[in-house]
C-alpha cells in the first residue's frame, strides 16, 4: 500500500457557479488535471489522505456529487473538514452516508494496516503568519462586515477549540511503536521556518511522524516545510502539487 495525499480539491460538479477556474489560468480545467494525475499513479490497494476543502456544495445531498466522484477514483480515501466544507454534517450522519472508499475522521483516529490517522481542521493561529509566502488575491465572494479585533479575537477562540479536538483525536490514535502515526490537519500546524508551535508540540508528544494539511494557495516559492524534531511537515493543497498527489513517503 502506497500513501498519497492532497488537499483543497474544491471540486464543483455539485455546484458549478464555485469553480475555481475563476481564480486563474492554474486552476483550469484543475478538476480534470486531479483525475487524470490520480488515475496514473494511485492503484485500489492504495491510500489517499484529503486533507479538506472537498467539496464546494452547501448541503450533504449535494456535496455526495462530489464525493462520488472521488468514489469514482482508484483507492481508499480519508477524509477530514475543511473551512469551506459548509456541506459537513454530523459525523454520524456524513459516516452512514459516505460512499464505501471513503473514511472521514473527526475526534476520532483511523488504523489502516500499520497506519494509523488523527487529525482536525485546526484554525488560523497568531503564532505564525504566511502573508509573505503568497501571492494575495482578494476574493470578491467573502465579506467582512466585523472588525478586526472581534476577529481575532473569534479566531482565538476557533483554534484554541480545534486544539482540544486534535487531542481528543491523538488520545485515539496507535501507539504501539511499530505503527506509522499520521496527522491530518487543513490548516498549517507549524510556520514555514518550523519554530515550535502549540501544535508541533503536541504532535511531538505523541509521536507523530508525518503531518499532511493544505489551505494555502497561490504560494510564491516552490519549497515550503520540512522536517523537524523527527516530524515530516507536508503541504498538500492541490495548486501547489500541480493537482497531482504526492507520495507521502518520497
Amino acid at each position: 500500500m502506497q500513501i498519497f495525499a492532497i488537499a483543497d480539491l474544491h471540486l464543483s460538479f455539485s455546484n458549478p457557479k464555485k469553480s475555481m477556474e475563476f481564480f486563474g489560468p492554474v486552476w483550469k480545467d484543475y478538476q480534470e488535471k486531479i483525475k487524470t494525475n490520480w488515475l496514473k499513479k494511485v492503484k485500489n490497494e492504495d491510500l489517499v489522505l484529503i486533507s479538506g476543502d472537498i467539496s464546494w456544495a452547501m448541503k450533504l445531498k449535494d456535496a455526495l456529487i462530489d464525493l462520488e466522484w472521488i468514489e469514482s477514483l482508484p483507492g481508499k480515501k480519508v477524509i477530514i473538514k475543511g473551512n469551506h466544507d459548509y456541506w459537513w454534517p454530523s459525523i454520524s450522519k456524513l459516516k452512514k452516508a459516505l460512499p464505501p472508499s471513503i473514511s472521514a475522521i473527526q475526534n476520532d483516529a483511523l488504523d489502516i494496516e500499520n497506519i494509523s490517522i488523527a487529525g482536525t481542521r485546526l484554525w488560523d493561529t497568531l503564532e505564525f503568519s504566511f502573508e509573505k509566502h503568497i501571492n494575495f488575491q482578494p476574493n470578491p465572494r467573502e465579506k467582512k462586515d466585523i472588525d478586526e479585533e472581534i476577529q481575532k479575537d473569534l479566531q482565538g477562540k476557533i483554534f484554541q477549540r480545534e486544539v482540544e479536538r486534535l487531542k481528543i483525536s491523538l488520545e485515539k490514535i496507535n501507539k504501539n511503536k511499530n505503527v506509522t502515526r499520521i496527522v491530518m490537519t487543513h490548516y498549517p500546524p507549524i510556520s514555514n521556518d518550523l519554530n515550535d508551535s502549540i501544535v508541533s508540540k503536541l504532535l511531538e508528544k505523541y509521536k507523530v511522524d508525518i503531518c499532511v494539511f493544505g489551505h494555502l494557495h497561490n504560494i510564491n516559492q516552490k519549497k515550503m516545510f520540512g522536517e523537524k524534531n523527527n516530524i515530516k511537515y507536508l503541504l498538500t493543497s492541490s495548486d501547489f502539487i500541480n493537482f497531482d498527489p504526492i507520495n507521502i513517503f518520497d
